[in-house]
């Protein structure tokens, strides 16, 4: 299986045709591509609703670290496993930040 080579400078953003829904402060997902539910969760939601512009990790992982009560080095760990799975499932988009 090839793993995902995200780093901290790659840019996500949502893939289009995923309709989401509110449950409970819960995010839930529609895929249209794939006809599959998806639980996002409180945090996933958060995070779904961060990429829905393009974003680099790193300043996703600023804007959780300010928010919640975790490590830089655990909320980046926590991001990058989130983001490579819906990645598995098609559901975002990455492009690496080459501006330099």
């Amino acid at each position: 299986m090839i793993k995902n080579n995200l780093s901290t400078d790659s840019v996500v953003s949502q893939m289009e045709g995923n309709i989401v829904s509110d449950m409970d402060g819960e995010k839930v997902m529609l895929s249209i591509q794939n006809g599959k539910y998806y639980n996002l969760g409180e945090l996933g939601g958060e995070i779904w609703e961060l990429i829905k512009e393009p974003i680099s990790i790193q300043e996703l992982v600023t804007v959780l670290q300010s928010q919640y009560d975790v490590t830089p080095a655990e909320c980046e760990e926590q991001v990058i496993s989130f983001l490579n799975q819906l990645i598995d499932q098609g559901l975002i988009q990455v492009e690496d930040n080459d501006h330099s």
